[in-house]
């Protein structure tokens, strides 16, 4: 019987945003296995004593980007962890975005400004702002170049805090086309969805934001699972990754490129695809016993 953690966050005295959790769990105990979820932080958990642990919905690393990684790693060394904690140290910084380019894969046109850089914003076109550490939008917003005064505020804060912003153009295909989400689990295609823009134009960086708004079943065409695969091609050292998310726009040639590249701990959306349960439970139960 193999013993599975799946990893989450601790949501005190809120119910848990991760809707997929009792479900997977359901899954993989039908399956056979002993299975059980635990707060990434909770000091009592024998990490080590379990054949895999699946980081699922620690969505509240970002705010704590190193003490996450060092427990990835330190797990990493104890047991099995999916994904390798190699990848979840490169991916945990969106800085990944350059190295994606750099690759040849399409991804959107991205700056990045530390703390102590001079301030350069567009002043022809909307951009967005965002931390390289970052999940849900937190602390990004869209400006337009007359609003360059909130947007330094904006940079200030966030290089208060010694984060590096980064700077991208906005891309307005995504008022159009919205943005398409590529589940792939067990190294395959899982299934697609597609929501439209996060953020509005005149939200503050600091305030709560919808993560995934009407978000609705979607069929990727061929380009975009083509640059999705280019995308994971690209991951450094060619890791075998359990579960990955691919999050496509369209350029302003109309053709798809990547905004993000979710390697951590996407969410699988399974409440949108029942369908998808049985193989998720399936691959992470190949995952356990090998």
């Amino acid at each position: 019987m193999p013993r599975i953690a799946l990893a989450t966050y601790d949501p005190g005295t809120e119910p848990s945003k991760d809707q997929d959790l009792p479900v997977l769990l359901r899954a993989l105990a039908d399956a056979g296995a002993e299975a059980v979820a635990r707060p990434w932080d909770d000091p009592e958990t024998e990490w080590g004593g379990h054949d895999l642990v699946v980081i699922r919905s620690t969505w509240d690393y970002s705010w704590r980007a190193d003490e996450f990684v060092a427990w990835v790693e330190r797990v990493g060394k104890e047991t099995r962890i999916a994904n390798p904690a190699h990848v979840v140290r490169w991916n945990s910084d969106k800085r990944y975005l350059g190295d994606l380019a750099a690759a040849g894969v399409p991804v959107v046109p991205t700056r990045y400004l530390a703390p102590g850089d001079p301030v350069d914003l567009p002043s022809d076109r909307d951009y967005v702002v965002k931390p390289t550490f970052g999940a849900g939008a937190r602390f990004a917003a869209r400006y337009t170049p007359a609003e360059h005064r909130t947007a330094v505020r904006h940079l200030a804060r966030m290089h208060e805090e010694g984060l590096t912003a980064i700077v991208q153009p906005y891309v307005s295909g995504i008022d159009v086309s919205g943005e398409r989400a590529l589940q792939f689990f067990g190294g395959r295609l899982l299934h697609a969805s597609r929501k439209r823009a996060v953020l509005t134009p005149g939200t503050p960086y600091d305030a709560a934001k919808v993560a995934h708004p009407d978000l609705t079943a979607w069929t990727p065409t061929p380009a975009e699972l083509a640059v999705a695969e280019r995308a994971l091609a690209a991951v450094p050292e060619a890791p075998e990754l359990l579960c990955a998310r691919v999050d496509l726009v369209d350029g302003e040639d109309g053709r798809p490129r990547v905004m993000e590249l979710e390697l951590v701990e996407p969410n699988l959306f399974l409440f949108l695809h029942p369908g998808s349960v049985a193989p998720v439970a399936e691959a992470i139960l190949n995952a356990a016993r090998r």
